[in-house]
């Protein structure tokens, strides 16, 4: 399951389909596209699985659920972790 970091509050700002988001915990600023923007809001409402993120993902850009879009929302995953905006939770 993966979950926004705790205590992590998402502060971004939208400039068409770009987002610049403000990491609070790290002082760090990220620039994100609408895809990582999804999986973060999907998340602050609920923690949820790599599967449940990817069916999510693929709904919202409208296209099939195929490996692309599986492959596309783990690189997302790992991208934001590495960021330390999210976090997996090992149960």
């Amino acid at each position: 399951m993966w979950r926004i970091t705790p205590g992590q509050r998402l502060r971004f700002r939208q400039f068409d389909d770009e987002f610049v988001l403000y990491n609070d915990l790290s002082g760090d600023t990220h620039l994100l596209g609408d895809s990582a923007m999804h999986i973060l809001s999907e998340l602050q409402r609920v923690p949820a699985d790599g599967a449940a993120l990817t069916a999510s993902l693929a709904a919202a850009l409208e296209c099939p659920h195929d490996p692309a879009i599986a492959d596309e929302a783990a690189a997302l995953l790992a991208t934001l972790a590495g960021y330390f905006l999210i976090a997996e939770d090992p149960c």
